[in-house]
């Protein structure tokens, strides 16, 4: 019986994402990122590989430390979200909930429930591919740089995101084996602009 109710309880991508939403409340993971830009006059476009590692908190608090090529750091606090770039020693500060929520983030860290990220997203279970369950999700809002983002799960492990935005660009994040739960010091989620740093609000 307990098989039987497992099995049912991850029955598609949709059964996984709200499996998520309701049991993980932090997690963390090594992960790598594929960005693909727009064909070109019937050219594929450059194709952008990066790896780094990734820790969120609910509600609203994530990081991604990038490490390769490029040292690049985005932390969301839950006030505010803080872009750096060490190769241009310069930090962007954004209002966190100007811009987050229709964004992938929303899918991951920010919703305490599916009824909430309904408010914001169409979402639909996809065909299961590549041994995950998928569950696609379009921003409500067409104003958006969003086109759609697309969710993989290995039964309780987020495992992939599809991203393809506005522009035709798509960006493929593939995570590793996902910490569950583990206990994240509030310092994660802090980030102070380095010493001689420029600092661009917007």
């Amino acid at each position: 019986m307990l098989a039987l109710t497992a099995s049912v309880a991850w029955a598609d991508g949709l059964d996984s994402l709200q499996n998520f939403i309701q049991h993980t409340r932090s997690g963390r993971a090594d992960f790598t990122q594929t960005v693909t830009a727009p064909t070109q006059g019937g050219k594929p476009g450059r194709v952008k590989t990066s790896s780094g590692t990734f820790e969120f908190q609910r509600p609203g608090k994530f990081r991604f430390d990038y490490q390769k090529p490029f040292v690049q750091t985005i932390v969301a606090d839950g006030q505010t979200l803080w872009l750096y770039d060490a190769d241009l020693n310069q930090v962007t500060e954004r209002a966190q909930a100007q811009v987050l929520g229709q964004t992938p983030a929303a899918l991951i860290a920010e919703a305490t429930d599916l009824n909430a990220l309904q408010a914001d997203f169409t979402l639909s279970a996809e065909p299961a591919r590549d041994g995950l369950q998928w569950v696609k999700a379009v921003p409500k809002a067409r104003d958006g740089q969003l086109q759609q983002v697309q969710v993989g799960f290995d039964g309780a492990q987020l495992a992939a995101l599809e991203i393809l935005d506005s522009f035709g660009q798509r960006s493929v994040l593939k995570f590793g084996p996902m910490q569950l739960n583990p206990p994240l010091p509030a310092s994660t989620f802090q980030f102070k602009p380095p010493a001689g740093a420029d600092v661009l609000r917007q």
